[in-house]
């Protein structure tokens, strides 16, 4: 039987299972019988369902037949089911840290305590932050090559909180926003908490067809993009001035809303302009410092048109009230002195390096990422099944994405996001050759 065929009927039989459509716990056909419904040798179906079992979506009992598990994914295999084990080796989440951040965090935190008024820090703040800090703030965006005034920014929780604000001040629900076919998994769930229609425009290696993001803004009632212009997340695209600009006339020629995700923007050398430069008037710029700093610094911020800053500070009222006074003044110490921007270039240096190993170890794979990126976007060989190779690697205690947490249409690539930023850097080769191992042991003679 063709190998198109047997795939056929394993993608489309997993696909069944993950959307629900085969409820967990039902009851799968016999082998035979699955067999004679698809019109396929017996050995065919024996082997759709091995592999079923080894992506962990069914499970057999002997004597009773073949059952839906009750978890279509299995555990570390999404984004958001971290595999939080004692042990678990870590290229599913990016929290890249350098060495000596503790420890300035413990002469910041006494600095901190020896000056200024601590009372201030324990009563509530303003919704979007003190104004001396919004303009820290801002100064600080300038270098990024976005030019805004302090009380064009709101100081929020984080990067994610910041695009849930947006979200809830400028959108409502049944509101179509255009995203990505792969894209942040984060924004995912925000759309599906907020009753947001997600539209997914095609990608290409170096950013998102714009053709048919202007064909789709034709046929759909687009009321947003959602877009990562520097430093994509999976695939680490910085796109060009070009299509920057291709991108904004899309947008003001239909009056869409740009939601530009700048969380991993700093770790691209002298990218192009932010689209909030280049479409003030029409985009929110969100960012923070999980990334550049640390992910217990909770501090992110938003930049956006005067229009919407009351709409957005009501949102920031309605989720958490405030900013912590002492984490943001943590960080806008760290802005103002100057440690922000060289922990930046430090962890642009160590994301390189990590780069070099995993060229190193998975370059006889398909490969797609930025130099300075912290992830790897890992299309599999002809064969791999992406749901095999993450099991197989939990196995040992390796914790990895697929691609399904981070498609936003059906069509879910067979691939895998590998994040290099959580080991330490001397371990990170050797846990990529285990992942190579695996992935080298799917492929069918």
């Amino acid at each position: 039987m063709p190998i198109a065929r047997y795939r056929l009927l394993l993608d489309k039989l997993a696909a069944e299972i993950r959307s629900g459509r085969c409820a967990p716990g039902s009851r799968l056909p016999t082998h035979r019988q699955f067999a004679a419904e698809q019109g396929v040798a017996l050995v065919t179906a024996s082997r759709v369902y091995a592999e079923l079992k080894a992506m962990g979506l069914i499970s057999g009992e002997t004597g009773r037949g073949s059952f839906v598990r009750a978890s279509a994914l299995p555990r570390g295999q999404g984004i958001d089911q971290h595999a939080s084990a004692a042990g678990m080796l870590d290229l599913n989440f990016n929290y890249p840290a350098l060495p000596g951040q503790a420890e300035l965090l413990r002469t910041a935190l006494r600095q901190l305590a020896s000056s200024g008024d601590l009372d201030a820090l324990l009563r509530y703040q303003p919704h979007g932050g003190l104004l001396h800090e919004r303009a820290c703030v801002a100064r600080h965006l300038a270098a990024r090559g976005l030019t805004v005034s302090g009380e064009q920014v709101l100081i929020v929780d984080g990067a994610q909180h910041g695009l849930t604000i947006c979200a809830m001040a400028l959108l409502r629900p049944g509101d179509i926003v255009a995203v990505d076919a792969l894209s942040y998994p984060g924004f995912k769930v925000l759309a599906e908490a907020l009753h947001l229609e997600l539209a997914p425009i095609p990608v290409r290696t170096d950013g998102p067809d714009l053709a048919a993001l202007a064909k789709l803004c034709q046929q759909r009632p687009l009321r947003a993009i959602y877009a990562m212009p520097t430093l994509h997340n999976p695939l680490g695209w910085v796109l060009d001035q070009a299509q920057r600009t291709a991108l904004v006339a899309i947008a003001r020629r239909h009056a869409l809303l740009i939601i530009e995700d700048a969380a991993y923007a700093f770790l691209a050398e002298d990218p192009p302009a932010p689209l909030a430069a280049l479409a003030p008037e029409c985009t929110v710029y969100v960012s923070g410092l999980s990334k550049s700093v640390a992910t217990g610094l909770r501090v992110g911020f938003v930049a956006a048109p005067r229009k919407w800053i009351g709409r957005l500070e009501r949102a920031i009222r309605a989720t958490t009230w405030n900013t912590p006074g002492v984490m943001t003044a943590l960080a806008c110490a760290w802005l103002e002195d100057g440690t922000v921007a060289r922990l930046e270039a430090e962890k642009r240096a160590d994301a390189q390096a990590r780069q070099a190993i995993a060229a190193q170890v998975l370059g006889h794979l398909p490969c797609t990422s930025h130099p300075s990126s912290y992830f790897i976007w890992v299309a599999l060989p002809d064969e791999a099944r992406a749901d095999r190779v993450v099991q197989a690697l939990l196995a040992q205690g390796i914790s990895l994405a697929s691609a399904e947490p981070f498609a936003t249409g059906a069509q879910i690539p067979q691939a895998l996001r590998v994040a290099l930023g959580s080991l330490a850097r001397d371990a990170l080769g050797g846990v990529l050759e285990s992942v190579r191992a695996v992935i080298d042991a799917q492929r069918y003679p």
